[in-house]
């Protein structure tokens, strides 16, 4: 199968999981106890109050009908207005997530050349640095974001003073105004995707090493740096990719627990507050654009992947 093919299989996919996980945001928010009446009404709000209010929501109809409207207006790009403070769910995308993205980036730009730099040598060399650095990474993989957030905040803001405890950002002002307010985020964020893909690029460095071109290279007295640039980098390149796609799918449910730790301006922090209002507009319109994320990133990992598959088999 060409490389055009498979692209074109792997985004057919993508579009199927892309509505099916949808649906299931929907669902599951149409399950939740309670629902944005008394957000919308208040809680004092009489039987009859409450009825005009679901009828004006649109919440009276069946939720299948919900659904299949909301569909058909997302694929004409309208994502509708949020029950609570009825903003276009499209603008609030607008607004928040290239802050999210903006942090993805930063931690990638982090976590990538650590990750590659630990796995190498984690992989080449094995013996005590690659069970101490394992073991790290296991270890602080299983912390949870937000003690994570705890540690950094109590010795970097509350007892050596260096930076802010909390993300704060100028009205109308973007994240880049403010450098200060992403380092913490940023922080968590690497410490988590680190750990992550550490292991999955020292699982695959170990394995390409292993392999029979390898040992033929070290027979012929190529070793060390010009063994690990010539032989094992290019051909550990496609799985390298991968692991890092499947950090960034990891980051990004680490980021609505940073984002809400820090309060910092994203689409994960939105998506949060919009959960709590059972603002269903809301909470599908970002659902579906985080999965949208992170399907387009897959799609991209997978299919560079192949590519350097391809080149790998023929240059050897």
């Amino acid at each position: 199968m060409n490389l055009l093919a498979f692209a074109a299989r792997r985004l057919a996919g993508a579009v199927v999981l892309l509505v099916l996980l949808s649906a299931a945001v929907f669902a599951a928010t149409a399950v939740l106890p309670g629902d944005a009446v008394s957000a919308v009404a208040g809680v004092d709000a009489s039987e009859t109050q409450r009825a005009e209010v679901r009828a004006e929501l649109g919440l009276d109809r069946p939720a299948v009908q919900r659904y299949a409207d909301w569909a058909a207006g997302a694929v004409r790009g309208d994502l509708g207005r949020g029950f609570v403070g009825e903003r276009p769910v499209a603008d609030v995308l607008a607004t928040r997530l290239p802050n999210s993205l903006l942090l993805a980036g930063l931690t990638l730009a982090v976590t990538a050349p650590l990750a590659t730099l630990l796995g190498l040598w984690t992989g080449l060399r094995g013996g005590v640095a690659d069970r101490v650095v394992s073991t790290s990474a296991q270890i602080l993989a299983a912390v949870p974001e937000f003690v994570v957030a705890a540690l950094l905040v109590a010795v970097l803001a509350v007892w050596l003073e260096v930076l802010p405890r909390v993300s704060v950002i100028p009205l109308g002002g973007t994240p880049l105004d403010v450098p200060d307010a992403l380092v913490l985020p940023v922080l968590t964020l690497s410490a988590v995707g680190l750990a992550v893909a550490t292991r999955l690029l020292r699982a695959s460095v170990a394995d390409t090493a292993a392999r029979p071109y390898c040992e033929a290279a070290r027979l012929n007295g190529v070793r060390g740096v010009r063994l690990a640039v010539r032989h094992i980098l290019p051909n550990a390149a496609g799985p390298a990719v991968q692991a890092l796609t499947l950090t960034t799918g990891a980051l990004v449910g680490s980021a609505v627990v940073v984002e809400n730790v820090f309060d910092y301006p994203g689409i994960g922090r939105e998506l949060q507050l919009a959960v709590a209002a059972r603002d269903v507009p809301m909470v599908q319109g970002i659902a579906t654009a985080l999965v949208a994320v992170m399907l387009a990133v897959l799609l991209l990992g997978d299919v560079c992947a192949r590519l350097l598959r391809a080149r790998e088999g023929h240059g050897r």
